[in-house]
């Protein structure tokens, strides 16, 4: 961080560069859809994404000033 970055700066820095991590991450898991590379069930879909929506309103639900609970996510 450049020492005259400002708050605004910083933020614009940071939310673009985990935005597009976390844009990246989605696509690779896109990739696990391949029924011929791998096997999967409907509920596995349904739990993952289910986590998947959870944890998408619970960072908005900061940003709005409301507390959440961190949660690790397993398929077992």
């Amino acid at each position: 961080m450049a020492q005259n970055e400002s708050k605004r700066d910083r933020f614009v820095r940071l939310a673009e560069a985990r935005t597009n991590k976390i844009l990246e991450m989605m696509r690779l898991l896109g990739n696990c859809s391949s029924k011929s590379n791998y096997e999967y069930t409907d509920a596995d879909i349904k739990k993952i994404f289910g986590t998947l929506e959870k944890e998408l309103k619970n960072a908005k639900n900061r940003f709005l000033g409301i507390d959440t609970q961190e949660e690790k996510f397993t398929l077992r």
